[in-house]
Parts: structure tokens; C-alpha cells; sequence
């Protein structure tokens, strides 16, 4: 099974799959994780590219496309061969945050990138994706106050952000098969309850 955690930043993606991922592993699964842009050595480079606080001047096409050469790699290194294992694959990020990022964001033709997404995944789509919801003032606030990573992205204009998360929503909702919205803005113990729920009523 490939599940994907998706949201806005500052939602606690990154801090909730680890525990999500054990958490599965003592129901007996095999889990692997894994991370979007990177989780490969290629990948990682990339995401070095990507993340830099010096490429502002990087023209949205051109990071999408950078953001699905990342994804390609790690689609056929890492993401096929583990669910071909039999092993749950978790990953933090996937295709559809180009669609809320580069397309809603930043304004990249939807169409186009769709047809660009299905390219780099090879046609491979997640069987289970968890939003992770939070207002943007909240997320930006704890990604600033949280002492970790701050990247080009998360830099950009709040109406940006804004038009990312709408973009999200939009996303979910289109697709109610795939897609569970969980409110991250609850406290940390009730989200990471949310996101098992979520997965073991999938998982039966």
C-alpha cells in the first residue's frame, strides 16, 4: 500500500510519519519511509537545488520540472521496489504537491502538469494520501518558531501560501476515494490518533 502524507507547510508532516510508520510496524506491517523532494542520493542533490535560498530567481516551470526529475528517481529506486516487497510505503510528499505548490501557487497550467506528473511517476499514484490541514499563519508561524529547516519556499508571500493550501482542499475534496482530511491544528497526540484511524480503516 503507498500512502502519502500531503498539507501545507508547517503542518507536521515531518514530525507525525515517524510515528505513524512505527506505529504500523506494531500492527505487524512492513513500513518503509520516505521523503519528498529526496530519499534518494539524485533526489537529495536536487532538493539541495530547490531549497536554496539564493535561487529565488527560479522560474516555476523550471521547479517543477526539477521537483518531478527528484520524484522519477525516487518512483524507480526506492517507492516501486519496496511496495513490489509487499511493504508499506510511506512518503512525506508526492505528485500532488506539485499540483498544489507549482500549479495552484504558483500558477503552472494544471493540464500540463498532470500529464507531466503521470511521466515522472510512471502512471504510479498513492493508494491512500492524508491532508494535513492547518491555517497558513499557524503553519508559518511554527516553522518559524520550530527552529528547523527555512527554504525558498517557505519564504514566499503569504498569499502564496494561502493559494496553496486552497489548492489542497480542492484537490481533496475532488477525489474523497483518496484523499482523508486531518485538522493538524489540534494538539500533536490527537493528530497522530487522526492519522491512525485513518490508515487502519484503509488498511481493513
Amino acid at each position: 500500500m503507498f500512502i502519502t502524507v500531503e498539507g501545507p507547510e508547517g503542518s507536521g508532516k515531518s514530525s507525525q510519519l515517524p510515528a505513524l510508520a512505527e506505529f504500523l510496524r506494531q500492527q505487524g506491517h512492513a513500513v518503509s519511509t520516505t521523503r519528498e523532494p529526496g530519499g534518494t542520493e539524485i533526489g537529495n542533490q536536487v532538493r539541495a537545488v530547490l531549497m536554496s535560498l539564493q535561487n529565488t530567481a527560479m522560474n516555476a516551470r523550471t521547479e517543477a520540472l526539477l521537483f518531478c526529475a527528484a520524484r522519477a528517481q525516487l518512483v524507480e529506486q526506492v517507492i516501486r521496489p519496496r511496495l513490489a516487497a509487499g511493504e508499506i510505503v510511506l512518503s512525506d510528499r508526492y505528485a500532488d504537491s506539485t499540483l498544489a505548490y507549482q500549479g495552484y501557487g504558483r500558477g503552472c497550467d494544471l493540464g500540463q502538469l498532470r500529464c507531466l506528473l503521470d511521466f515522472a511517476t510512471g502512471g504510479l499514484w498513492p493508494d491512500l494520501t492524508l491532508l494535513m490541514d492547518v491555517p497558513v499563519e499557524e503553519g508559518l508561524r511554527r516553522k518559524r518558531s520550530g527552529g528547523g529547516e527555512w527554504n525558498r519556499l517557505d519564504a514566499w508571500e503569504v498569499a502564496l501560501h494561502q493559494r496553496i493550501r486552497q489548492g489542497f482542499l480542492e484537490i481533496a475534496q475532488a477525489d474523497p476515494e483518496r484523499w482523508i482530511i486531518v485538522d493538524a491544528g489540534q494538539s500533536p497526540e490527537m493528530v497522530q490518533l487522526a492519522l491512525r484511524q485513518a490508515v487502519l480503516s484503509r488498511l481493513k
